[in-house]
C-alpha cells in the first residue's frame, strides 16, 4: 500500500477518487442552491438541513478531501515538470479547449481555491461557522441577496464559475481516466458527459446568483 500511495499511477488515483467526492459535494451544494430559484422558504430549509449534526460532521471530511486533492495535484504537477518540462501535460487528440485546460491545470486550480476563500468568507464563515460557535447565523435567502447586491462581487463570483467549469471539465474525464476508464470509446463518452454535465452544474449556480443579484437591484429601483 506505501508503495502504490509513493507511485505516480497510485497518486493520480488518490487525486483522482478525491476530485469525484468533491464532485459529489458540489452536486448537493448545486441542489440545495437551486432550491432558492424556487421560494425563500424552500431555500431556507435546504440551509437548515445543511446545518444539521449529520450533515455537519461531514464538513471535516470535506476539508480533507480538498487537502488531499490540493496536495496531490502539486505533486503531480511538480513530478510532471520535472519529467517532460514544457511538454508536460501534452497529450494526444485534444481539442483546444481541453489543451488551454490541461496546460494550464495548476494555474486554473489556484484560482479555484481564492474564490473558494472567497466564497467561505461570504457564506459558510456567515451561516455554519457561526451555528458551530454558537452565535446567530444569519438567513440564507437574505445573506444570497446581501452578498449580491454588490456587482463586483457578483461578477467575480460568474468568473469563478466559468474557471470552476473548466478545472472541471478536464477533471471529470481524466479522474475516470485515472481509475480505469482508458479506452478510446469510453473517453469520448465521457469527455462529452463531462461537458453537458458540469455546464448544467455551474448554469445553477450562475442562476442562482443572477437572481439574487437581479432580485436585489430590482428592490434597489422599486425603493
Amino acid at each position: 500500500m506505501a508503495n502504490m500511495l509513493k507511485s505516480s499511477i497510485g497518486r493520480k488515483l488518490i487525486m483522482s477518487v478525491s476530485g469525484l467526492f468533491l464532485i459529489l459535494f458540489l452536486c448537493v451544494h448545486a441542489g440545495v442552491n437551486a432550491l432558492y430559484l424556487f421560494s425563500d422558504e424552500a431555500f431556507q430549509k435546504g440551509c437548515e438541513f445543511m446545518s444539521l449534526p449529520i450533515v455537519t460532521i461531514m464538513v471535516p471530511v470535506l476539508a480533507l478531501g480538498f487537502l488531499v486533492h490540493i496536495v496531490y495535484a502539486f505533486i503531480l504537477s511538480w513530478q510532471n515538470y520535472k519529467a517532460r518540462g514544457t511538454e508536460r501535460y501534452a497529450v494526444a487528440n485534444k481539442t483546444k479547449t481541453e489543451d488551454w485546460a490541461a496546460k494550464n491545470m495548476i494555474v486554473i486550480g489556484l484560482l479555484v481555491l481564492v474564490g473558494l476563500a472567497l466564497h467561505l468568507k461570504d457564506f459558510w464563515a456567515n451561516m455554519q461557522l457561526n451555528e458551530f460557535l454558537g452565535e446567530h447565523a444569519e438567513n440564507g435567502p437574505e445573506l444570497m441577496r446581501r452578498t449580491f447586491s454588490s456587482t463586483a462581487v457578483y461578477i467575480l463570483y460568474i468568473i469563478w464559475f466559468v474557471i470552476i467549469w473548466f478545472h472541471l471539465v478536464h477533471g471529470f474525464w481524466s479522474a475516470f481516466q485515472s481509475i480505469g476508464f482508458s479506452n478510446d470509446k469510453w473517453l469520448k463518452r465521457l469527455k462529452v458527459i463531462g461537458v453537458v454535465f458540469v455546464t448544467i452544474l455551474m448554469l445553477v449556480f450562475v442562476a442562482v446568483a443572477t437572481k439574487a443579484f437581479i432580485v436585489t437591484h430590482c428592490a434597489s429601483c422599486a425603493a
